[in-house]
């Protein structure tokens, strides 16, 4: 009995390595080489050259700093609009939920394609194109309805009857949301945010049609290399974006856990008082 939950977890450490680990393993060695060709098994002459190009280029930099602040203002943006929205329609009865919760996530089912070109006619009226805060609210649509999804499941699992006994000691609205209704709904604002990071990150299309090439993120820079120019500075702009998104990831789960931390000892403090 003891040997099956081993051998399952062998088995998922092997899957995880296979389709997560070794696909970094030909980008590492492209991005390390220089002029590898088909046949060879390996590189056969090695270079920093790729990763010199993408480390002194000032763009680059730049690019990650337009990126991450994109998707920080989108992500802020997204928690903002997600709360109330799956409030509103968990905790109420609402006519034609089901009209809105459609509108909401049918940008991942109708082509960003689509989509982009009537943004792009409306903020060119707007003059909203090559702006920074056009890309901002273009990558809200792409991005909205996975926060909105995960904000919605956490609201599924939240009793109101948590909000109840805090409004018959004395909490106000304010005080409930934040000490009842905000720290249940954490992990899955934090999975909306993952998320919501990643996807405006990744982002080339719409930023490409409406930044203009004006507003240049790191999608921006990698695909030009991708489509034809060097693999070994693509491959390092990959290398660099992937990065980025761990980094981001691990930074937004290591806030989490702080946060409950504190709270946790907080708690603790309280219960330890002797009035």
């Amino acid at each position: 009995m003891k040997k099956h939950p081993r051998f399952l977890s062998l088995f998922l450490f092997i899957g995880v390595f296979i389709f997560v680990v070794v696909p970094f393993v030909p980008l590492i060695l492209t991005s390390l080489s220089f002029g590898w060709r088909w046949p060879d098994v390996v590189p056969q002459a090695w270079s920093l050259r790729a990763w010199e190009y993408v480390v002194n280029d000032g763009r680059t930099w730049q690019a990650v700093g337009i990126s991450l602040w994109i998707a920080l203002i989108v992500t802020a943006i997204n928690i903002v609009l997600a709360v109330p929205a799956a409030n509103a329609l968990m905790r109420y009865r609402v006519r034609g939920r089901w009209l809105f919760e459609a509108i909401i996530f049918a940008p991942i089912i109708i082509p960003p394609f689509i989509s982009v070109m009537g943004i792009h006619l409306t903020f060119l009226r707007l003059g909203l194109t090559e702006t920074v805060l056009g890309v901002v609210l273009a990558h809200i649509a792409p991005t909205l309805p996975y926060m909105f999804r995960a904000v919605m499941i956490s609201y599924q699992t939240l009793s109101t009857d948590w909000e109840d006994q805090a409004r018959m000691l004395g909490a106000g609205a304010m005080p409930r949301f934040f000490h009842v209704v905000l720290p249940h709904l954490l992990p899955g604002i934090l999975a909306g945010a993952s998320l919501s990071v990643l996807i405006s990150l990744s982002q080339y299309l719409i930023t490409f049609i409406i930044g203009a090439g004006q507003v240049v993120t790191l999608p921006i820079l990698l695909f030009p290399f991708i489509s034809g120019g060097d693999p070994g500075i693509a491959s390092a702009y990959s290398l660099l974006y992937a990065v980025i998104a761990i980094l981001a990831l691990i930074i937004m789960d290591a806030a989490l856990k702080r946060y409950y931390q504190m709270n946790k000892a907080s708690q603790n403090q309280s219960k330890g008082v002797k009035p």
